[in-house]
Parts: C-alpha cells; sequence; structure tokens
C-alpha cells in the first residue's frame, strides 16, 4: 500500500490514545464518497476496525516491516 493511493494521510502514529481513532473519526466525517484515508498507527487499531464497520466504511490493513501499521479506508459502496 502507498500514499499514493491515498486522497488524505493522517499520521496518528505520535498521539496517545484514544488520539488516534478520535482523529480519524474526524477526519471521516469530511471524505466524499470515492475519497480514501490512509492512517499511519504505531499498532493494529481494533477498535477503529468496530467503530469502521458500524458507520459503513471498508478498510485494507498492511503492517510495515518498521512496525507501522496502514490502514486505507473508504465508503462502502451499496
Amino acid at each position: 500500500m502507498t500514499q499514493g493511493n491515498a486522497d488524505i494521510v493522517l499520521d496518528a502514529r505520535g498521539l496517545e490514545p484514544p488520539g488516534p481513532l478520535v482523529r480519524t473519526m474526524e477526519v471521516l466525517d469530511q471524505l466524499g464518497p470515492a475519497e480514501k484515508l490512509l492512517v499511519l498507527l504505531p499498532r493494529e487499531p481494533y477498535p477503529l476496525y468496530r467503530a469502521l464497520e458500524l458507520n459503513g466504511f471498508c478498510w485494507q490493513t498492511v503492517c510495515r516491516p518498521d512496525g507501522t501499521v496502514e490502514v486505507l479506508i473508504q465508503q462502502r459502496q451499496p
């Protein structure tokens, strides 16, 4: 996964919980129907996955060798 796939990149690796979840949901509120958000995190965001599922988003997760977790998010298509 590359940052080129995303319309918006949110680097949340330096934020303390629940900061990454809160910031991600704030950005998703602004996301257009065809736009994609790439979130960079220091660990797998299990609470985020549940929030995405409940709010109609789908995602792909990739774990980089350096430990960074990339989550590419977009609205689920009907």
